[in-house]
């Protein structure tokens, strides 16, 4: 990753990657970057979080390195595990070849270690993006390793000994806010929320993701999915992603506005559950949101 990083190549770096964020979201990552920090990113479900990781990836032409975390999540699946089938397999040979045990000393030796993602990003050859995404859901403990990795980027092998990052990996940590996280681990990290966008944002994410849409549809759409995540009991709000499905799917049906047979007809590519359709057919319904976005009275 040899570029001079500034504001302003980082900000044509998510444009070329259709990544459309505001000026303030352009500095924090920035800054990130700058201090060779840690990137915390909490916010509801679908507002770009893993996104972020993803656009750096590409904006730096570097490896993406991913750590998806769960209930239980300990190090040994974060950190390396040994290849303990190969190891047995070196075992075997060297007593069918009579060979002294001392040669099995070398069963721990890199060759037989598995990396995991933590100490694969540690110990890449070119400055990685490491996305650590949920972290919310692993558990205390794990948050607290996680942390001691974060401060030093360097990991103790008992058979090894210590490994030293080769190069500061770039960090993304995302969190959808299921449980606090630590003010040790926050304070490591430059802190920055996502929300979804705003209509008129959204138009320009749609814009940039499905051009073919048009400006009326494009602008319907977006009114649409804002209107509808406005609704207090709607339970999973309709994700940037899921706007873009659907955006796709009215182009594929050659739509050029909203009708509500077409609303009624596609809702399942926007709201993903029963319950959720169902507070949408009773509180809002196809035909009212066809008015609402199209600005009747």
């Amino acid at each position: 990753m040899n570029v001079s990083l500034n504001l302003d190549y980082l900000r044509k770096g998510f444009e070329r990657s259709g990544y459309i964020c505001d000026e303030e979201v352009n500095l924090t990552v920035y800054l990130a970057l700058k201090l060779e920090k840690p990137l915390l990113i909490e916010g509801p479900p679908g507002v770009g979080k893993t996104e972020m990781g993803k656009v750096l990836a590409r904006v730096f032409n570097t490896e993406l390195i991913r750590l998806q975390c769960y209930e239980g999540l300990d190090e040994n699946k974060a950190l390396y595990e040994w290849n303990y089938q190969k190891q047995l397999l070196k075992i075997q040979v060297n007593r069918q070849e009579g060979r002294s045990a001392q040669i099995e000393a070398d069963l721990f030796s890199p060759d037989y270690l598995l990396e995991r993602p933590l100490l694969k990003a540690i110990q890449s050859v070119r400055r990685a993006v490491l996305l650590i995404d949920e972290v919310d859901k692993s558990d205390d403990e794990f948050e607290a390793f996680l942390f001691e990795v974060l401060s030093d980027f360097q990991v103790s092998i008992p058979e090894l000994g210590t490994v030293r990052a080769h190069h500061i990996p770039i960090v993304v940590l995302t969190s959808n806010s299921e449980r606090e996280l630590s003010d040790g681990l926050k304070r490591r990290c430059v802190y920055l929320y996502l929300d979804f966008p705003g209509v008129e944002r959204e138009i320009e994410i749609i814009k940039a993701k499905v051009p073919q849409a048009g400006e009326k549809l494009t602008t319907e759409i977006a009114r649409a999915v804002n209107y509808i995540r406005q609704n207090p009991e709607i339970r999973k709000k309709p994700s940037i992603a899921e706007t873009l499905d659907w955006a796709r799917a009215l182009v594929s049906l050659n739509r050029d506005r909203l009708q509500g047979s077409t609303v009624e007809h596609t809702l399942n590519i926007l709201l993903k559950s029963r319950a959720d359709q169902r507070v949408f057919r009773e509180q809002i319904g196809a035909e009212k949101l066809e008015r609402q976005v199209q600005g009747a009275q």
